[in-house]
């Protein structure tokens, strides 16, 4: 395959078009996991793929593979691909731009009559956006890998109480296959995973820079459903000495693991800290001292350790501040994830790939995690190409410049020509 050979932008302009049709809230983009949204969209790319000849399968848990077969089908596959779901009035290019990069690819392969040494294949994954809908890290890609615990089918929607298992038998799959411990993918059938990702952040934009090769997926420890418990009394009635206010309490706390945060960041130490989530009940009212303030914390960082050093001094703070103010913390259950580090050969071949394509790139750490962790957890080798986006993520104003898309897709279309051969 020549290396110069162009991506089908055609076909990814009028996938970005219908996959925003799809999706539109009024507001944003939602594409619920495991619901309508997230439905449509996996139903558009089969679409595109059956009009290409393409093979079109989905495994028990509902994600979807899109292929052109290759000339020796023993041969473990290259995986392109994303998540098809979004947040709550989102974006359209958060994990779509992954999906339709890869189907640009195939496409142009399969209209250029070029057979790949091995299948290329795109996996449009289900429910990476776990924060919105459901709260376990990766559910769909980490299923297929084998790696979801059965545990976590259970795990409620936060807006209707149903739980993942629920969702997906809804929509025709098997929890079950989660449950038996089966899997769909390993190192076996799969021999290289990459994942394009809009950035979600400001350095690309930032470095005047339109693609970059991650290094690697920040691990993380969090705490979804925290909270402070003090006493209620009256806001008048009560001198300061006599109150258990949860909700000083709480900004205390903020303030001063902020200040950490600033002391380890002066030190080298690179990671974020981030309390997503603070409020005081209802039952405060306006002329209450808050009894309870409820709260969620999410530590990240490439180092484990620095993660570490976050949540060792959110404790020494938690018994200090409980004992000098009469209150109590409770962090409820801990979650996380590992880090997880891109391929150093697969970053290589990007990297020869952007030279040959003539795309200017430059390495860069994500700060969000993707499914291209879980792949790395499965001993998969994977890697990662942001695009440079403008307006962050997450929102209705993400954006991201056509030919910023285009201009990672001639990488990526490189890179197949010399893992394909």
């Amino acid at each position: 395959m020549a290396e110069n050979l162009p991506p089908d932008l055609d076909l990814a302009d009028r996938l970005f078009a219908r996959l925003a049709e799809i999706g539109f809230d009024g507001v944003g983009i939602t594409r619920e996991a495991y619901g309508p949204g997230e439905r449509l969209a996996h139903a558009l790319i089969a679409e595109e793929a059956r009009a290409l000849g393409l093979e079109i399968r989905q495994d028990p848990v509902g994600n979807q593979y899109v292929t052109l077969p290759g000339a020796d089908r023993t041969r473990p596959a290259i995986l392109l691909g994303s998540h098809l779901d979004s947040v709550v009035q989102g974006g359209n290019y958060d994990g779509a731009a992954g999906v339709v990069a890869g189907m640009a690819a195939v496409s142009a392969m399969a209209r250029a009559g070029y057979r790949p040494a091995q299948d290329v294949t795109v996996m449009c994954i289900r429910a990476e956006e776990s924060g919105s809908w459901f709260p376990t890290s990766y559910p769909g890609s980490r299923a297929a890998l084998g790696l979801l615990p059965a545990a976590d089918l259970a795990l409620a929607r936060r807006d209707d109480g149903r739980s993942l298992a629920e969702h997906m038998r809804a929509e025709g799959f098997d929890p079950g296959f989660v449950e038996r411990g089966e899997r769909f993918l390993s190192p076996a059938n799969v021999a290289a995973f990459l994942e394009l990702h809009i950035e979600q952040g400001p350095v690309l934009e930032g470095a005047g820079v339109p693609v970059g090769i991650v290094t690697g997926i920040p691990g993380s420890r969090r705490f979804r459903s925290a909270r402070v418990i003090g006493e209620y009394n009256h806001s008048g009635a009560t001198p300061r000495r006599f109150r258990r206010d949860a909700a000083v309490a709480l900004a205390e706390l903020v303030y001063r693991l902020d200040d950490h945060w600033a002391e380890l960041e002066a030190s080298g130490c690179r990671l974020v800290c981030t309390f997503c989530e603070m409020a005081t009940t209802e039952e405060a009212g306006f002329t209450r001292i808050a009894g309870e303030a409820r709260f969620s914390l999410d530590v990240r960082s490439l180092e484990m350790a620095h993660c570490d050093a976050v949540i060792a001094r959110l404790h020494a703070l938690i018994a200090e501040i409980e004992a000098r103010r009469g209150v109590r913390f409770e962090l409820g259950p801990e979650s996380g994830s590992r880090p997880a580090p891109m391929d150093a050969a697969l970053r290589a071949g990007l990297s020869r790939a952007a030279e040959a394509a003539g795309v200017p790139a430059i390495p860069i750490a994500s700060g969000a995690g993707h499914d291209a962790a879980a792949f790395v957890q499965a001993g998969i080798p994977a890697a990662m190409l942001f695009v440079r986006s403008q307006n962050g993520s997450h929102n209705p104003a993400e954006s991201m410049r056509r030919e910023d898309f285009a201009a990672a897709c001639r990488v990526i279309m490189a890179w197949l020509a010399e893992v394909t051969r």
